[in-house]
């Protein structure tokens, strides 16, 4: 008998953190595994979405998005990213979410026998994205506890079938923010093996005592990096589905081919409240930072206090922990243990590695929640003290 499904789906399961979600309504725990913000997205945001059904912004936009939504891309993109006289009409496509603009982006480059070099942990997207697409992906470790590659390891993944490297930062899920050098050196392999940066920077505005860098800024980089991005975690969106692709005129062409029938186009009523949310002064992002780093303190001080291990995160709105004081079978055994009996729902490590082994005594928190949500939780892991 012809097999019933594809080869390419036996590489991969469902997603680990939105099955932690189902599970957490199902149990009534609090929910601090899937990265959503459980507040209201800002004001303004809201009205100018609003204001666009009313105007009757209902039908399709432009397929690689709305000219409005593009050139605030465009503008944003110099002013912030420093990467200067980006052509919003050659260079930029809105898809549906970061989600859909990484595998639009990995599909517009991946040829048969190509390589994918991938940092793990990793957002859980990332493997499954690169098995679609048709690449073999290879792995390289981040080590706690400061979450750095071994340079020697990262260079010897790389050879002549290496056609890109997926990177993120900040990074979810450790929450490092990839310094300058680290990113010069990334640059460099890349020059000399001919290979593409796909950089996901959807948390670029969620930082604590660092900067944020973007690859293609870097020397030689313009033209060999594909920068994904989108609405979703700056502006409490996630629903939204707005993200986007800044790229070189041929690796946008491409992604656009892939993403016109992928999903034609991302809502077009929100891509004009997008491109209002794009202009907003500086104090907004600021104040964002400030008010996710009292969360993140808050959530740190309930995770240590029941006995985690945490590395504090730069970026992001993360906490990988360590789970060995608890003395669990593993990550999975733990979180289901968290989840049913203590009534907070996290992600099990694992499920950020493709290596054998990985993360099995690591689990991921979020704090993307009212403060009322973390105290909560906050009380409830203090179970775990007894």
């Amino acid at each position: 008998m012809k097999p019933r499904t594809s080869q390419r789906t036996a590489y991969f399961t469902e997603s680990v953190i939105r099955e932690m979600t189902r599970l957490a309504i199902l149990h009534g725990a609090v929910n601090l595994a899937q990265g959503f913000p459980d507040f209201p997205a800002p004001e303004a945001v809201k009205e100018a979405a609003v204001r666009a059904i009313r105007d009757d912004v209902n039908q399709y936009a432009i397929t690689w998005g709305a000219r409005r939504l593009r050139e605030a891309i465009a503008r944003k993109t110099g002013r912030y990213n420093g990467v200067a006289a980006v052509d919003p009409e050659r260079e930029v496509t809105v898809c549906c979410g970061a989600t859909e603009t990484m595998i639009a982006s990995l599909m517009a480059i991946i040829n048969p026998g190509d390589e994918v070099v991938i940092f793990e942990p990793f957002y859980e997207n990332y493997g499954p994205d690169t098995y679609l697409s048709g690449a073999t992906p290879r792995f390289v470790t981040l080590r706690e506890p400061d979450w750095r590659f071994d340079e020697a390891e990262l260079a010897g993944a790389f050879n002549d079938r290496t056609k890109a490297i997926i990177l993120t930062t900040p990074h979810n899920p450790t929450g490092k923010v990839f310094s300058r050098e680290e990113l010069s050196f990334i640059a460099d392999l890349c020059q000399k093996w001919d290979a593409i940066a796909i950089t996901d920077e959807i948390y670029e505005h969620i930082l604590y005592d660092a900067a944020h860098v973007s690859i293609a800024s870097l020397d030689g980089m313009r033209d060999r990096t594909i920068t994904v991005n989108a609405a979703s975690k700056t502006f409490s969106v996630t629903g939204w589905r707005v993200g986007y692709a800044v790229a070189p005129p041929d690796l946008t062409d491409a992604i656009r081919k892939v993403h016109d029938f992928l999903t034609v186009g991302a809502p077009a009523p929100l891509q004009e409240a997008v491109a209002v949310a794009l202009d907003f002064e500086q104090d907004y992002f600021d104040d964002l930072s400030k008010a996710y780093a009292r969360r993140r303190d808050l959530l740190i001080s309930a995770l240590s206090d029941a006995g985690f291990r945490c590395f504090i995160p730069q970026g992001a709105y993360y906490v990988m922990t360590d789970i060995s004081a608890f003395r669990a079978k593993d990550d999975v055994a733990f979180c289901d243990h968290l989840i049913r009996q203590i009534g907070v729902a996290a992600v099990p490590g694992s499920s950020f590695y493709r290596t054998e082994g990985g993360g099995r005594q690591q689990v991921r928190f979020c704090f993307c929640k009212r403060d009322e949500t973390l105290r909560e939780a906050a009380e409830r892991l203090q179970k775990l003290r007894s």
